[in-house]
């Protein structure tokens, strides 16, 4: 049985997946500490700015390496969430350092339901992806 690069991208990416998920959980569970008041806006900012980029370049990393290795489904069902991360960063609220939370327009209620929507549909995604990951390593791995 040889291990080829596709069945080492699907292990990359299911390890990468699962760091998205806890990401996407974090930030349900962030904004949902926001709408019942247990945390200061400012320092739920503080703590969710600093986790955008780190999600959004390990989602990118791991489609560039089912592009590499031409696994176009893989790529074509996680491009629509590239492109809006793509999107959303671009048109971020102006701030002096990276991320997505200005903390004085993150209580409004519109904002806080807006990306309550966005985190839970982030994580039903990337958990779709992950088990769609763990098919396509075992099938790799069997095909080879």
């Amino acid at each position: 049985m040889a291990f080829n690069f596709t069945a080492f991208t699907y292990i990359v990416a299911l390890i990468g997946d699962a760091f998205l998920i806890f990401f996407a959980i974090f930030h349900v569970i962030a904004f949902d500490e926001l709408k019942t008041d247990y945390k200061n806006p400012i320092d739920q900012c503080n703590s969710l700015n600093p986790l955008v980029l780190p999600e959004y370049l390990l989602h990118i990393f791991l489609n560039l390496l089912f592009l590499l290795c031409g696994e176009w489904f893989s790529l074509c069902i996680n491009i629509p969430l590239i492109a809006y991360h793509i999107w959303r960063y671009k048109n971020r609220p102006v701030m002096t350092g990276a991320g997505l939370y200005d903390p004085t327009t993150v209580l409004s209620t519109d904002n806080l339901t807006k990306n309550m929507r966005e985190g839970w549909i982030k994580l039903a995604i990337y958990l779709i992806s992950f088990f769609y990951y763990i098919y396509g390593m075992v099938y790799a791995l069997i095909s080879t």
